[in-house]
């Protein structure tokens, strides 16, 4: 199991106790097989998939005994412990985690003020909180990523849930839009359509397969609640794409699929991509439709090329 960044942080100091410069890499190699992390948890990666995630903890535990004072940088990744550091060490502490160092730091306004909150009565709070050990067990990197996930997984109820409120006609047309977004047909207004809402003959809409129109598309759109559409509903549709002597189609539900929907594989060359609720809310997440974008942030980091001086 990969540790957390402050199960991290006296280890890292302990490493540095011998008073010589070391490297991040060389940290991360070093605590790896103190931790005995196999290779797939080394090769574990954040979700930005910009950084690994026991590579992110090391940097962290780092930052952090760095912004208390414990270890300094004397040089681009490279760093050894202080005279503040060598006193903590001499205390042969068990562990040192992040109530710790704002505990016996306080005057250190990174560690007082974690994630940029300035407020200095929630912040004595926080301090002296029976908590804090458990405050910023993830690396602000892993905060933000799991905050995000949250938000959207919100997002993608709330979402599935408007769908399954709106007309059925609205929906088909809801469809051939998002399918346009990804890429389909081209202009929203030569590309898709919806087919006449009392006769479809189990086609609710087309949609070009690319700019040129070289081949259609025929879409069946389901807005079912909680209702699981099975197999046989998959087969009447192939029937329904064989009368219009077509060999791909899009089958997209509010609902889900059952297994036997999900494993159903037509004996002739008709292909099919079934869509359930869950992905077709995050298709329209992902794809800009139904939503809009409230705020961006952007996360930054040295540009090491920028200062070199060679």
């Amino acid at each position: 199991m990969i540790p957390d960044f402050q199960t991290l942080l006296l280890p890292l100091l302990q490493l540095s106790g011998d008073e010589k410069n070391h490297s991040t890499k060389e940290a991360v190699h070093q605590l790896a097989m103190d931790f005995s992390l196999t290779e797939q948890e080394l090769n574990e990666w954040l979700p930005s998939k910009t950084q690994k995630v026991f590579y992110n903890r090391v940097h962290w535990a780092k930052a952090y005994l760095k912004m208390a004072g414990l270890i300094e940088n004397t040089g681009s990744g490279i760093f050894r412990i202080t005279l503040k550091g060598k006193e903590v060490l001499v205390k042969n502490l068990s562990k040192i985690d992040v109530r710790y160092l704002k505990e016996n730091y306080p005057n250190n306004k990174e560690l007082i003020e974690p994630l940029g909150k300035n407020d200095t009565q929630n912040n004595t709070q926080l301090i002296n909180s029976d908590n804090i050990s458990d405050v910023n067990k993830e690396t602000p990197e892993e905060q933000i990523y799991n905050g995000y996930n949250q938000i959207r997984h919100s997002l993608e109820e709330e979402l599935l849930s408007k769908l399954k409120s709106v007309h059925p006609s609205f929906f088909e047309k809801i469809v051939v839009e998002l399918l346009i977004k990804m890429g389909y047909g081209g202009l929203i207004e030569e590309a898709g359509k919806t087919t006449s809402y009392t006769n479809d003959e189990g086609i609710d809409g087309t949609i070009r397969e690319d700019k040129l129109g070289l081949d259609i598309i025929y879409i069946q759109a389901k807005k079912w609640n909680d209702t699981v559409v099975g197999r046989p509903e998959i087969q009447k549709f192939v029937g329904a794409l064989a009368g219009q002597g077509a060999k791909k189609g899009i089958f997209i539900t509010t609902s889900y699929f059952s297994k036997e929907a999900l494993t159903y594989v037509p004996k002739n060359e008709t292909k099919i991509v079934l869509i359930d609720g869950v992905s077709l809310a995050q298709y329209m997440i992902d794809y800009n439709l139904g939503v809009s974008i409230q705020k961006t942030f952007e996360i930054k980091k040295i540009d090491s090329d920028y200062f070199d001086e060679d």
